[in-house]
């Protein structure tokens, strides 16, 4: 999927005939979306064209969980492409299952569409969720369409399985356990800013080219996040179960406090222990931002952050893209941030609070 941040997909193509959903209704518009849909999990025992899916998961447990976008508050489309837009939103879902240490296997779909919307558009937007539901072997088996006067949103569902005895929850950690990370962090939010500058550069001068050589890497943690099953696949292979786990949405301080509440304890952060990928830090140096406060505060990295027990340690030592970036520790120590001078600094839930903006 190649990264194309400023080709409009709303307009696609000013030659080609776009489709109005209009013309198709309903009932022709969800036939035309779901009409190659391929079932890969045997759980699935019937899915889209009835009133309701049937789901087998036997002795195993269910694992649900359900998100939201909506067009200027979670996208722009200025500069989200639909296919990526499609993508990431079955993607941040998946992150939740992940962090439950569990596996997707159905999801549903749910989208409020404006009329400026062709059929086309949302067919580009569906090629994305097609995509990730390939990659990630889920099955699409329902959903809902309905019309909206202010723009896209999009609610998908997620159903997933685990084993009971391997379900991690946020409120496991001990004092004494390794805080861990997967991944870096701060990528997305750079990726963020990046697209941000350019788009007000793009209002004032259409003609202007997008200055964005050289960031590929953040702009695909902004528009094309990954899930990691591979983490979950690495615990397994491993012999290996965190103690708690969240995935990171709401940006490091946030999850961080969220772990800590759930497990009632507190927690040391240190500074430079915090993974960042260089362009991160180059892009935090452009726009004259301290990197550390966009893996703190940031967001929409879907990395995953976990507590393991030190017995423990041994199994990531080598792995490189295992952090372990602090420790937890009793609750009347708080949450803390040993910054790399070593002062002290109470974390705050800074992260991105849609409700707030």
């Amino acid at each position: 999927m190649q990264l194309t941040p400023f080709s409009l997909l709303l307009i696609m193509s000013k030659e080609k005939k776009q489709t109005r959903i209009a013309d198709l209704g309903e009932f022709g518009l969800i036939e035309r979306l779901t009409k190659n849909i391929n079932i890969v999990n045997k759980s699935t025992l019937r899915g889209v064209g009835d009133d309701a899916a049937v789901i087998d998961y036997k002795e195993n447990c269910v694992v649900f969980s359900t998100d939201l976008l909506t067009e200027g508050v979670h996208f722009n489309l200025m500069y989200v492409p639909l296919k990526h837009l499609g993508y990431k939103a079955v993607v941040v879902n998946l992150s939740d299952i992940y962090a439950m240490n569990a596996r997707p296997r159905q999801i549903t779909v749910n989208l409020a569409l404006s009329n400026k919307f062709s059929v086309e558009a949302v067919e580009e937007l569906y090629s994305g969720i097609h995509l990730a539901c390939e990659h990630y072997g889920v099955d699409l088996v329902g959903g809902d369409t309905t019309s909206s006067l202010t723009g896209l949103t999009i609610s998908i569902s997620v159903l997933g399985e685990a084993i009971p005895e391997n379900l991690v929850y946020r409120s496991g950690a001990k004092p004494g356990d390794l805080l861990c990370v997967s991944g870096d962090l701060g990528g997305a939010y750079m990726g963020l800013q990046l697209l941000e500058r350019e788009n007000e550069v793009f209002k004032v001068n259409q003609n202007t080219q997008p200055q964005l050589q050289g960031y590929d890497y953040i702009l695909g943690r902004q528009l094309k996040p990954e899930a990691r099953a591979d983490v979950v696949n690495a615990f397994e292979k491993l012999k290996l179960k965190p103690t708690s786990m969240i995935d990171i949405s709401d940006g490091l301080s946030s999850e961080i406090l969220h772990l800590c509440k759930n497990s009632n304890v507190g927690c040391q952060l240190f500074e430079g222990s915090v993974p960042m990928d260089d362009q991160t830090k180059k892009m935090a140096g452009e726009l004259n931002i301290n990197p550390i406060v966009a893996a703190l505060n940031g967001g929409e990295d879907y990395e995953l952050l976990f507590t393991l027990s030190p017995e423990d340690s041994e199994k990531i030592k080598n792995d490189p893209d295992f952090t372990v970036i602090g420790k937890i520790t009793e609750p009347a120590e708080g949450a803390n941030l040993i910054a790399m001078g070593g002062s002290k600094i109470p974390l705050q839930a800074q992260g991105w609070n849609h409700l707030k903006s």
